[in-house]
């Protein structure tokens, strides 16, 4: 007989992060060192009749909104029916992003390695053990990355740890877009570091015109930089515009990471607005989701880049041949850990500090391989529900 669901607990927990502050508008973070702000967890249970436990912490506040939707609905479903599960909540949440679907199938699939005594890039099927990987940092601030020759500092640190890859996030938030300053960043990384390592540029959408991003564009393009990521602000919809633009440069595009749905996704590459593909396990789907959209990558010959580090993300790209690089992020020089990584973990790190020879391992224990610390969890809990049917 299969598991089948008994309970859903999901719980939002607070741990802190320190050197990081707000942007001047309020609304991103940014790398500062010796302020401290609280960032809001969510852990996810799926209990089974059987005794076997899917565990997962990560997603986001809206997301896991839309979990709590729906979560008494699947009590008494087999928890091993992951693909009809995905597909019922695709359709449930057909008006939605659907990002409450990610951190409740990456539980599905930590319960049935469990129950299959195997970790998930078994189940997926593996192709490597090591992961390369690419440091991201965090957005400019007033007392830290605060100026381009800082971004080309701590590239050069990265650089010495052993990382092949370095990201910028350079400044998010501010009243204006100072593009000569963004270009001036450009610079400054490129010709410190480019003989040594592949750089990115990510923008997260901030650049006001298209003009800003082709100019940008084209100084990464005399910097050799390996992709460029996400520059307009019309979060990466405008498939015309992203189009043009890539016709317009030699640097590849990475787009996707703001477009939810696997539709959405693939239609982007059809129309030539991207040259990379991008997915999130968290807000696109879990590691179905994932996977679904690193298998349309690979039809289309192109790369598949998940964002951000978990475990979870780990096992994907484990079982993912046309991928490039892990991202570590977001951290600055005093600011080691990624964000999203809470202190819940015994022997799990994606601390920059972690890497070996450019690498990080993919854990080996059944379902996502991690032991995550519940008293912390529930002693930091803010909110705590419990779906039982």
């Amino acid at each position: 007989m299969p598991p089948n669901i008994t309970a859903i607990e999901v719980i939002s927990f607070t741990y802190p992060l320190d050197n990081v502050g707000w942007s001047p508008k309020g609304l991103e973070y940014a790398y500062e060192p010796g302020a401290s702000v609280d960032h809001t967890g969510h852990a996810v249970r799926v209990e089974t009749g059987a005794g076997v436990t899917g565990e997962y912490v990560g997603g986001t506040g809206a997301g896991i909104a839309q979990l709590r939707s729906f979560a008494d609905g699947l009590v008494g479903r087999s928890a091993l029916a992951r693909e009809a599960i995905w597909y019922d909540l695709k359709r449930t949440l057909r008006k939605y992003d659907g990002t409450g679907i990610g951190p409740l199938d990456v539980a599905l699939w930590d319960l049935a390695g469990k129950h299959h005594d195997a970790p998930i890039h078994a189940l997926l099927g593996t192709y490597r053990t090591e992961l390369p990987a690419y440091v991201s940092t965090y957005s400019a601030g007033e007392n830290g990355l605060d100026s381009p020759e800082a971004y080309a500092e701590f590239g050069a640190e990265v650089r010495d740890l052993g990382f092949p890859g370095y990201k910028l996030h350079t400044w998010r938030g501010q009243e204006a877009v100072d593009i000569d300053r963004e270009v001036e960043t450009v610079r400054a990384v490129g010709e410190r570091l480019g003989d040594d390592l592949d750089l990115m540029h990510d923008p997260v959408c901030e650049y006001e015109t298209y003009g800003q991003a082709l100019r940008v564009g084209r100084e990464l393009d005399r910097q050799g930089y390996f992709w460029y990521e996400d520059p307009l602000g019309d979060g990466g919809r405008s498939e015309h515009a992203n189009a043009r633009l890539a016709d317009s440069l030699e640097t590849p595009l990475l787009l996707t990471e703001q477009t939810r749905w696997l539709e959405p996704k693939t239609d982007a590459v059809v129309a030539g607005a991207t040259d990379f593909l991008r997915a999130d396990v968290d807000l696109d789907g879990g590691i179905t989701g994932a996977m679904k959209a690193a298998h349309v990558a690979e039809g289309f010959g192109i790369d598949m880049e998940y964002h951000l580090p978990s475990p979870a993300t780990r096992h994907c790209m484990a079982a993912t041949r046309n991928a490039n690089y892990y991202e570590v992020g977001v951290v600055g020089p005093k600011a080691r850990t990624p964000h999203n990584e809470p202190p819940i973990y015994d022997e799990y790190t994606d601390s920059i500090d972690a890497v070996e020879d450019g690498c990080y391992p993919v854990p080996n224990g059944p379902g996502l391989g991690v032991s995550i610390d519940w008293e912390y969890v529930r002693e930091n809990a803010v909110r705590t529900t419990r779906h039982e049917g």
